[in-house]
């Protein structure tokens, strides 16, 4: 099976308690922004590129919030989805990515845990908790040692 990574930045509205959803064309479902990691990419970086594309938002990852993965047998894939907290930069939203996303739209928690249902606790248990995300940068191993180049 091949490895995927995907990542998806779940964008939350503590004022109004909504979540920023898109609605993808080819499957026709919502979800969090996000995508595939492309190739020398990180995980926030994907994060945040995916954001861009479909909403239009700039956006800053904060924390871990979930890590889930799956068999996706037709495929043939093995794929590990990572979700990031992250904050809205910028105001506007403006989808970019209009070949694959039809719209974007706040969504209460309820609306959310209607298309999310793989959270047992829905959305909220995975909106209180959270573990840092560390970018530990380029790490060279060699006989003298370990070196992390920030």
């Amino acid at each position: 099976m091949k490895e995927v990574r995907v990542a998806y930045a779940l964008i939350h509205n503590e004022g109004t308690k909504q979540i920023l959803m898109v609605l993808n064309k080819k499957n026709e479902s919502w979800t969090l922004p996000g995508g595939l990691v492309e190739p020398g990419e990180t995980l926030a970086e994907a994060a945040v590129r995916e954001a861009k594309e479909e909403t239009g938002l700039d956006i800053q990852v904060t924390t871990i919030l979930a890590v889930n993965e799956a068999k996706m047998l037709a495929n043939k894939e093995h794929a590990t989805f990572v979700t990031f907290r992250a904050e809205q930069i910028s105001e506007e939203i403006k989808i970019q990515d209009t070949d694959k996303i039809a719209e974007a739209k706040w969504m209460s928690y309820e609306e959310v845990d209607h298309v999310m249902t793989y959270y047992p606790g829905g959305i909220r248990s995975i909106i209180t908790s959270g573990v840092p995300y560390v970018d530990e940068g380029i790490i060279t191993v060699s006989k003298k040692g370990t070196t992390i180049n920030g």
